[in-house]
């Protein structure tokens, strides 16, 4: 979903003159190359952090623990809250192009 956002991102600037709404890379928009580098690394960043913390709790011996389920239970709403929001962000992008 990260690099579905950052290419209809590119897209929208590049050929339907959109603009970037997040203002932390608002004002990288105009170096295209920059852009995609720190949306990409940025999609990397967050989906290996994700795998990390995944693989990482999932060494845990016994796992019928209360933090252990408590904290396997987080893990999944943090995934599909950043599922959520990129989907609802891919979408909005298509939106914008199709306008």
């Amino acid at each position: 979903m990260g690099s579905i956002d950052c290419a209809t991102t590119v897209i929208g600037i590049l050929y339907y003159g959109a603009t970037e709404l997040n203002p932390v890379l608002a004002g990288v928009v105009s170096n295209i190359p920059l852009f995609m580098v720190l949306k990409l690394t940025a999609t990397i960043c967050v989906g290996g952090t994700y795998l990390l913390g995944h693989r990482i709790l999932h060494t845990t011996q016994d796992k019928t623990t209360k933090s252990f389920k408590i904290s396997n239970a987080t893990m999944k709403v943090v995934y599909i809250g950043l599922i959520a929001f990129l989907t609802i962000v891919v979408i909005n992008n298509f939106t914008v192009l199709i306008a």
